[in-house]
């Protein structure tokens, strides 16, 4: 009898742990950029608080650098349920919903308190796009102010004619298309060999990108014009979302503020390391001369109507709210 009550109590407890571990949910969370970047960095604490603070519910598992899903790929993945989590710039999708490419309109916000500025005017109606499409929005980070990479010295938008560029959404294309370059489609993690290849010759970007890529090997100048501070956005699929029970949702929720605030906090402490980096690289780090400046704020006056004009009147309420 005692070696049946015992044998009835291990199965018991083996039923149990089959049943804790079934109850575990594993969330693969596709990221673009590499392992060392601070985008990454920062979704891997996002994901052990999420483990933690859902008390083993779900396991979050992030994949950098495009290792699990393209970069292209990660919004599509998460929509359709292949993963039920990832991060994206969602500038890349601006011609899905023009409000996705409001972080990328040259000129308008170009320091971090202005980015949260206009960030925080667009967040409501950002949201309310994403739900449309099936999914929850979690947190967003922002990149350091983005400046121009060349392989030769540039004074004006007339020495840009012809360079081949890296555009990775509709606005660098169109920066691209007003500067009389040609665009060329890369992802980030393809970016150094691209390079090196010569597929492009120039690009826009943050100081991170730069080192992360390490574009010295390549290119020679970068320009600080401080364009926009452009942003990652973290979101989940809301079928996979709504299944969690309540405390799960808001140990998430909770998790992405934190993400958040310490996503942008990092930002801003690393904008000028990385300068002094591409500097100490042998990169010439500069400011835009009068005649680049005077022509780039003429981009970023057309490219805002642009954009405006696509985005219709929720746009322009974004911009007076910004503006206010």
């Amino acid at each position: 009898m005692k070696k049946l009550i015992a044998l009835t109590g291990g199965v018991a407890l083996a039923a149990l742990s089959a049943s804790a571990a079934s109850a575990q949910q594993k969330w693969d969370m596709p990221m673009a950029y590499p392992a060392t970047n601070y985008h990454s960095q920062n979704g891997e604490a996002f994901a052990k608080c999420v483990n933690a603070g859902s008390g083993g519910k779900v396991n979050v598992v992030v994949h950098a650098g495009g290792s699990l899903v393209n970069g292209n790929d990660i919004k599509r993945a998460v929509q359709t349920g292949q993963a039920p989590i990832g991060e994206r710039l969602l500038s890349a999708h601006a011609k899905e919903n023009a409000l996705f490419g409001l972080d990328s309109v040259p000129f308008l916000a170009t320091s971090f308190k202005d980015a949260d500025k206009l960030w925080a005017a667009a967040q409501p109606k950002i949201e309310a796009a994403l739900e449309k499409q099936g999914l929850v929005y979690l947190y967003s980070v922002p990149w350091p102010p983005q400046g121009f990479y060349f392989k030769k010295e540039v004074n004006s938008a007339a020495d840009m004619k012809g360079i081949k560029f890296r555009a990775y959404n509709a606005a660098t294309a169109r920066i691209a298309a007003l500067g009389g370059m040609v665009p060329v489609q890369i992802e980030a993690a393809e970016l150094s060999r691209a390079l090196a290849t010569g597929v492009a010759d120039s690009f826009i970007s943050s100081g991170s990108t730069g080192v992360d890529s390490k574009v010295w090997e390549s290119l020679t100048h970068f320009y600080d014009v401080q364009a926009w501070l452009p942003r990652n956005t973290v979101f989940a699929n809301k079928a996979a979302f709504d299944k969690l029970d309540a405390a799960t949702q808001k140990a998430f929720k909770s998790c992405a503020a934190t993400a958040a605030a310490d996503g942008a906090k990092k930002a801003e402490e690393l904008t000028a390391g990385y300068l002094e980096t591409l500097k100490k690289n042998g990169m010439k780090v500069l400011a835009p001369s009068d005649a680049l400046k005077a022509d780039l704020v003429k981009m970023g006056a057309t490219m805002t109507d642009e954009w405006i004009a696509t985005a219709g009147a929720d746009g322009k309420a974004i911009i007076d709210a910004f503006k206010k």
